[in-house]
């Protein structure tokens, strides 16, 4: 899956749209006619999330690889939530877009594997003669707290279906640092090392099992507002492709990024939620009318042109 990954990066650009919809992000154009028809419903906000998204994707498709839903934005709102984040996802792969499941899924090994199946592969009903799938995305975010026996499952579905995980390793938020940048005693080395640098090696010996090409299907997730921590885990994880949020609303920047690239230009992809989905709401061109896709669209070339300068000027 890596290897499709980085063909459609090398068609378009290393930018992947986080599709995280709120309510506060849709203008009363779409959200009127739909309140109105079914009233303030979980069945209505699951209309409008479609709608929203799918205007949003109409727009940037030709320019973008892949998107990433957020899925606890849609399962605040149940099922019918799940059904939006389902229609999303669907409508994205049939347009050929890479679907990144942002789910931060990990737990002991049977319940990994279950996650797994679930957002990667394919399940078994009776006697195994035939199968259901689940959410059937392209890659999932993995949360390695549990180690091994949590991330496992999901390499070994990534193996039997061609797929992909990004591991979180040094996230974006401000209090990651609590945990990830903790100094713990390396038993190899003798030395104190950040938490973070222990988790990239794993994910770097994760991947090994899991290799598609020069790249493994096994990635990892490190923010963009920690751009030296990136160009360590650069090193670190000479075959893994990272996945950058923190672009954009959270501060990161295009020069910010440099170090997180092989020299390739490949082994990283950014993403943007809120400064792509909500761009409407700043940029003066489209806040009147509310037009959400022409405004993402407008957002996307511009992040394109600001990564694409701080690579060249390397």
């Amino acid at each position: 899956m890596i290897a499709k990954l980085n063909e459609r990066i090398r068609e378009t650009a290393p930018i992947v749209v986080g599709l995280d919809p709120k309510l506060d992000y849709i203008p009363d154009r779409i959200k009127k006619p739909v309140l109105a028809e079914y009233g303030k419903t979980a069945e209505a906000v699951g209309e409008i999330f479609w709608l929203y998204n799918r205007e949003i994707v109409d727009h940037v498709m030709d320019l973008i690889p892949a998107v990433k839903p957020q899925i606890a934005m849609y399962e605040q709102f149940g099922l019918e939530g799940l059904r939006a984040y389902k229609r999303t996802v669907d409508y994205c792969r049939s347009h050929g877009l890479i679907v990144i499941s942002d789910v931060k899924r990990g737990d002991i090994g049977s319940t990994s594997a279950s996650y797994a199946e679930a957002h990667l592969g394919k399940t078994a009903v009776g006697d195994g003669s035939a199968h259901v799938t689940g959410f059937e995305t392209d890659f999932v975010t993995v949360n390695p707290y549990l180690g091994t026996d949590g991330v496992q499952p999901f390499v070994d579905v990534c193996a039997r279906e061609d797929k992909g995980i990004f591991v979180l390793v040094k996230t974006s938020n401000p209090s990651s640092g609590e945990f990830q940048d903790r100094l713990v005693v390396d038993e190899t080395s003798g030395r104190n090392r950040p938490l973070y640098e222990l988790v990239g090696e794993m994910v770097e010996h994760w991947g090994a099992s899991s290799m598609d090409g020069d790249y493994s299907n096994v990635g990892a997730v490190v923010g963009a507002t920690y751009p030296e921590q990136g160009r360590i885990l650069r090193e670190l994880m000479p075959h893994a492709c990272i996945l950058v949020p923190g672009y954009g609303a959270q501060g990161g920047k295009g020069s910010d990024l440099v170090h997180f690239f092989r020299p390739d230009g490949l082994g990283a992809i950014v993403n943007s939620s809120r400064g792509i989905i909500a761009a409407w709401q700043k940029d003066e061109r489209f806040r009147d009318s509310g037009n959400v896709g022409q405004a993402a669209r407008a957002a996307v070339v511009d992040m394109r042109e600001d990564i694409a300068q701080a690579l060249e000027g390397r």
